[in-house]
């Protein structure tokens, strides 16, 4: 169990910016959706939806391609470094003048001709998180955690103080003084302008202080190391691309799929995101782990025991995700007040779309196959399938069962890439992975589930009782079955 435990710390310190940080941004959702209305919320889900797309083509994959290359004995991980960075810079500058020079048109083709701000806004902060994300990575190959995550926090902290400022403090002083200071500085007008606004801001602070990274610009270019740095990647582009379809897509649609007028159709998409935020712990927790465990998974492949410690992971990564599920659902009465009442009737869908994210982080485990194999072509194959369901059954759902439709076309997305995955894996990098408790632990958490749902009305106890003696159920369940194995292998 010690290199799980390795595993796992590593992933707590990127949790510190991830899940604890993040966790922190997260609380910025009662604030938007109280100070602001559903379909206004909803504006600003688009845009972010629109984001997820753009961050994964502005990077071509170089941040995977980078951990692959790195320690390839010639030329040597600075090169590779520098060769990556540079093509990342390069990309993102010529994409931000781009859309300068179109932003009217593009402005216009979103339906937000009156704020062409906002694709100006967004275009920035899109080119300064991608030229971060090289610098990032290799923090993340050098084992600097720490760095990376108090950098990721300090980003998220000045977000969180000028959202507070802009849509709290700002109205607030200048209704009780009209001739202050902060007449110079806010404008009621912009409005949700201020969310766009803070996160440009806090983005641009966090490109400064990535400042001494940036000094491998010098390091060189490598034009044969980039060609083979390119072909790895740019599989990864469309894995990528695939994954933001879909976790994005339903966004994305929603304002033009569902059979409403527009000003409808935002509310809704405000109602679906903001209550796709209360599933965030357990995202968090997914990507948290991918950070950690990408490089782990490269670094730790020539072992004898790889494959043994990798389907571990795997089955302690599912007994974390479904405690989360269960955390949430059984005690959902508390966290329905994360989101304003307006958006509370989107509350069933939060089951489904923590179901979902247990999906994919399961996927997440699974992709080792045609990661440590090279075959990312294939890999990219398995993602582009679950792209066409998930279009597919948006297009085929949303305009008949609406947001529901977009939650359980998630969750059908990513159950059918676990299962491709999985075959796959079984041919081309087989790894003993214990699905029967994966599996179990998995449905236990499903019965669990939907025991509470049914306890409260049928005995009468309040429904926080009933999901704690449920929780003891499932942690006694893991004691019982995992307890003494974890506890007689040595650290």
């Amino acid at each position: 169990m010690g290199i799980i435990r390795k595993l796992a710390s590593q992933t707590a310190i990127y949790g510190l910016s991830s899940i604890f940080g993040r966790f922190l941004n997260y609380l910025l959702v009662p604030l938007y959706t109280y100070y602001f209305s559903a379909a206004e919320y909803g504006v600003v889900s688009e845009f972010y939806a629109y984001a997820g797309f753009f961050s994964v083509l502005l990077l071509f994959g170089f941040e995977t391609g980078f951990f692959r290359f790195r320690d390839k004995e010639s030329p040597g991980r600075d090169v590779a470094y520098s060769t990556a960075l540079i093509f990342v810079v390069l990309v993102n500058l010529g994409f931000f003048l781009l859309i300068r020079w179109l932003n009217a048109p593009l402005s216009a083709a979103l339906h937000y001709a009156d704020h062409p701000e906002y694709v100006l806004w967004f275009a920035t902060i899109l080119t300064l998180d991608a030229m971060t994300a090289i610098p990032f990575a290799r923090l993340r190959a050098e084992n600097k955690a720490l760095r990376f995550a108090s950098i990721k926090v300090i980003e998220i902290m000045i977000t969180i103080l000028l959202s507070l400022f802009f849509i709290v403090y700002c109205p607030k002083a200048l209704e009780q003084n009209p001739e202050s200071w902060i007449g110079r500085v806010y404008d009621p007008a912009v409005g949700i302008g201020y969310i766009f606004i803070a996160n440009l801001l806090a983005s641009l602070f966090k490109f400064l202080l990535l400042t001494p990274q940036l000094k491998g610009l010098a390091w060189g270019f490598d034009w044969q190391l980039f060609k083979r740095m390119l072909r790895y990647s740019l599989p990864m582009v469309v894995i990528g691309f695939a994954g933001i379809v879909n976790e994005m897509l339903d966004r994305a649609l929603l304002k033009y799929l569902l059979p409403y007028d527009e000003v409808t159709n935002l509310k809704m998409l405000g109602i679906y995101s903001a209550c796709y935020k209360l599933s965030v712990l357990m995202s968090l927790f997914i990507q948290a782990f991918r950070y950690a465990a990408e490089p782990f998974f490269f670094a730790y492949a020539d072992n004898k025991d790889a494959r043994k410690v990798y389907a571990d992971v795997l089955k302690f990564f599912v007994i974390f995700c479904v405690f989360i599920f269960l955390m949430v659902t059984l005690f959902i009465d508390f966290f329905k007040y994360f989101i304003g009442e307006e958006f509370r009737a989107g509350l069933d869908v939060v089951p489904i779309l923590l179901l979902a994210n247990l999906c994919l982080g399961i996927y997440v485990n699974l992709s080792i196959w045609y990661k440590l194999t090279d075959r990312t072509v294939m890999g990219a194959f398995v993602s582009f399938a679950g792209a066409a369901l998930t279009v597919v059954l948006n297009v085929w759902w949303i305009p008949t069962l609406g947001y529901v439709g977009s939650a359980w076309a998630t969750l059908a997305c990513y159950g059918m890439m676990v299962v491709i995955s999985y075959l796959l894996g079984r041919k081309y990098y087989p790894v003993a992975y214990d699905v029967k408790r994966v599996i179990g632990y998995a449905g236990l958490g499903i019965a669990l589930y939907l025991a509470h749902d049914r306890l409260p009305v049928n005995a009468g106890q309040p429904a926080w009782l009933s999901g704690i003696g449920l929780m003891l159920v499932y942690i006694l369940s893991v004691v019982l079955f995992e307890g003494r194995r974890i506890a007689v292998r040595p650290a």
